[in-house]
């Protein structure tokens, strides 16, 4: 600790309280009093700036050897530190819950993402009070603190107007947030929020507008007015972008720039970037490929029209990440304008978890269609190649890339076992703090990491109380004695791994790992394999640094003593109990957790009422729903939307379109099946109705919708099948309008707002389908309109 006579170890820091008074008047007070000061870091902090990618490999970006230029990135690593054994969790919310606490994401609650959380301990989406973010304690010890971009750790219930918000950005240390608290988002209409105000951009895409360029100009923005108004005061930016994650949205000059770049295919690839990889000396020179996944094809086992999808949607991702880093660049050419680079600990981290297979084996141009088990041909995907990138289409490539984008690891995003979901690119920028240029540290890190790397940085200790509650210890180890010390051994010798029941467990080298599940399998099909029956491989990546060489049946000992540390670590870090279930988890009744909706079967909604999200808005799914809403049709007739869930990639709809009462349900953006009142609605007041009776009998079922004005049928139409599990996480539940991309063509993305007067709007839920007589209720409401 750099000021010992200030104890920064219990937060907030004490008051200092001016002595009594000594006079009637001020000008005979002695001594006299002086202003309260804030809050001053200590002497020499550095500004700190952590910069996060999403769904980005090992592989993928240049700085690593990877066909993603990525320049600001090189630039960055040329002037501090390539780490080239730097790991994370294998997905998102854990990553970056472990990335701000400094502790195991099992630990602070988050076992996996939000949407996906339980009721158990370490899967519950709720940081304990007892692990203090990084930002709480920086902003502490006076620091200003902004976070920009994807915030992915509110438990999924809160993000409502009627919160909590202690849980929130602005809850949890940092004094600015401007971003988004889901999975995804849509780069072109982005639904964002202001600290906690629901706010869309004011711009659109034709006028240049895009969610990672705005996200910078904000970060940009709020430095500026740091530097100007205080100076004295070192700041703390998270800048944590949408992208790479799908959907891969990007201007059409950053796609072309890659225009036939990938058509020799990914076999090849993998062999391109490991030479590369070797050149740079981020692997050894005697690395292997590790072995290919079991299932997936090679590149000349693909059909042409395969190949020239797949390398169309690898041209568009690589585009995405290079107009990312383009925009990183733009805030470090920022910092170096004020002459604040020199003296900012610059954290690059390229990926939250490795390259992800959640675009199957194909691709596909909607990702939410893929993951409830519907796959796009190649025919498909290469009939809208000219709209990849734009808003209409929501694409992820296939796992051929995803594998090649982790080289030369094994597998991918989801596969906590394996470094192919673990291992990341990270790269370290500190002038002041760093003496060697262009060095590579082949030390094993973790993410729990970063946080205990910027605290000793900064002279600050690790508070032993935040807000009156006693703090767990950290549980990573800084980083800060590789920056000079590029020889030194390891210190972080022991991490355990797990993500859906894919396990891993390091020490000292050693490695024993079992992977549970397949990641591009999203939906379970028959019983899942128990644990116990998975099978455990054994590395020693001291000799074999790409887990090339299974040596579980040559070290059964060693195996064995491995499998016995991590129960023991797991259990140490509420691992257990295990929970394998994927798109399942993302429905609040089988997952186990708190519903903000409950039990309710009728919430009625005012006109002005707040954007929801699918995990706060009712839950309209695999169950039969009545819309009711009393309206007023000015002369002339009205036009816009009453209700609206999700978008062009599936959703539903109510509305007025020429006048007349209509509903649109839209099948994963292939079908919208639209029902239309006979007549436009004359002008007065009406109650109007939408009616589902949902088939019943499991997930997914058609249903047939009825259309009401004043109690009589106006329509209706038959929907033969219905989205199962999400209906999209960058798209919300509106009141009154439909934000981001419409559900249908019969209005526009903007400027869809109901143009009558809307009195009130009531969801009524019908049956759950979660025991047999719930599921014969259903069939027999359906029975009873289709008839």
């Amino acid at each position: 600790m750099r000021n010992p006579a200030l104890d920064r170890t219990r937060l907030p820091l004490p008051e200092s309280f001016p002595p009594p008074a000594t006079s009637l008047d001020v000008r005979d007070q002695d001594p006299a009093y002086e202003p309260m000061r804030p809050i001053q870091a200590p002497k020499d902090a550095p500004n700190v700036v952590i910069v996060l990618i999403d769904d980005m490999g090992f592989g993928a970006p240049s700085a690593f050897g990877g066909p993603c230029r990525m320049p600001t990135a090189d630039r960055l690593a040329d002037a501090g530190l390539r780490y080239s054994r730097f790991h994370v969790t294998a997905i998102c919310s854990p990553t970056r819950q472990s990335l701000l606490t400094g502790r195991n994401h099992h630990s602070v609650g988050m076992g996996v993402t939000t949407e996906m959380a339980s009721a158990a301990p370490g899967y519950n989406g709720i940081r304990p009070r007892s692990a203090a973010t990084l930002a709480q304690v920086l902003r502490g010890n006076g620091y200003n603190t902004a976070a920009f971009g994807k915030w992915h750790q509110t438990p999924a219930r809160d993000v409502s107007a009627a919160g909590p918000f202690d849980r929130w950005p602005t809850g949890e240390g940092f004094e600015k947030f401007y971003g988004f608290l889901c999975a995804e988002m849509n780069h072109w209409y982005p639904v964002l929020f202001d600290g906690t105000k629901p706010i869309e951009p004011s711009r659109k895409p034709e006028d240049g507008y895009h969610l990672s360029e705005d996200l910078v100009d904000q970060a940009i923005d709020w430095v500026r007015d740091q530097r100007t108004l205080k100076p004295d005061h070192p700041f703390f930016v998270y800048l944590s972008f949408g992208a790479t994650h799908a959907p891969y949205h990007v201007p059409r000059e950053y796609r072309d720039r890659y225009k036939g770049k990938f058509d020799h295919g990914w076999d090849v690839q993998r062999e391109i970037t490991l030479r590369r990889q070797k050149e740079l000396g981020v692997v050894p020179k005697d690395a292997e490929l590790a072995p290919w996944a079991e299932g997936v094809p090679h590149w000349d086992e693909l059909s042409e029209p395969e190949r020239k999808a797949a390398a169309a949607l690898m041209e568009l991702y690589a585009g995405f990440a290079e107009h990312t880093d383009d925009q990183v660049g733009r805030f470090v050419d920022a910092l170096e304008e004020l002459g604040e680079l020199d003296n900012t600990l610059f954290i690059y981290i390229l990926g939250d978890n490795g390259a992800s297979a959640e675009g199957g084996l194909g691709g596909t141009l909607n990702e939410h269609r893929y993951a409830s088990g519907i796959p796009d041909s190649a025919e498909y995907i290469n009939e809208h190649l000219d709209a990849l990138g734009d808003a209409t289409t929501h694409a992820h490539y296939p796992v051929g890339w995803a594998l090649a984008m982790n080289t030369p690891y094994q597998w991918t995003k989801q596969v906590a076992s394996h470094f192919g979901g673990t291992r990341d690119g990270m790269v370290v920028h500190w002038p002041r703090g760093i003496r060697q240029k262009g060095g590579i540290r082949h030390q094993f890190h973790h993410v729990i990491d970063v946080m205990p790397t910027v605290l000793e940085a900064a002279g600050i200790p690790h508070p032993t109380e935040v807000d009156g509650v006693a703090q767990k210890p950290i549980e990573g180890t800084s980083m800060l004695y590789t920056f000079n010390g590029p020889d030194e051994p390891d210190r972080h010798r022991v991490q355990y791994f797990e993500m859906v029941g894919n396990r891993g467990i390091y020490h000292d080298g050693w490695m024993a790992v079992t992977r549970h599940g397949t990641p591009w399998e999203m939906v379970q099909d028959g019983q899942p394999r128990r644990f116990d029956e998975d099978v455990w491989e054994l590395y020693d990546t001291n000799t074999d640094w790409t887990q090339a060489h299974d040596l579980a049946d040559t070290y059964p000992d060693k195996l064995a003593e491995l499998q016995q540390l991590f129960l023991i670590e797991a259990a140490k870090y509420n691992v257990f109990p295990m929970d394998d279930r994927m798109t399942e988890r993302e429905n609040p009744r089988e997952a186990g957790r708190l519903d903000l909706m409950g039990e309710r079967r009728s919430i009625t909604f005012h006109a002005n009422a707040k954007r929801l999200t699918e995990e706060t808005a009712p839950n309209v799914k695999n169950r039969s729903h009545t819309i009711t809403a009393e309206v007023e049709i000015p002369d002339g007739g009205a036009e816009g939307v009453l209700v609206a869930q999700g978008g062009r990639f599936g959703g539903w709809s109510v509305y007025f379109h020429e006048g007349r009462f209509c509903y649109a349900y839209n099948y994963f953006g292939l079908k919208v099946h639209t029902a239309r009142s006979h007549e436009p609605l004359p002008a007065g007041r009406h109650e109007v109705r939408m009616e589902f009776a949902y088939a019943g009998g499991g997930v997914g079922k058609g249903g047939a919708v009825t259309l009401r004005v004043n109690g009589s049928e106006v329509g209706g139409i038959m929907v033969p099948a219905t989205i199962p599990y999400y209906f999209a996480f960058d798209e919300t539940f509106d009141i009154g309008v439909d934000r981001a991309s419409p559900v249908t063509d019969d209005y526009p993305v903007v400027d869809n707002r109901f143009t009558g007067r809307l009195h009130w709007l009531r969801v009524d839920l019908g049956d759950d389908l979660y025991d047999d007589a719930s599921a014969e209720r259903e069939r027999a409401r359906f029975r009873a309109v289709h008839d």
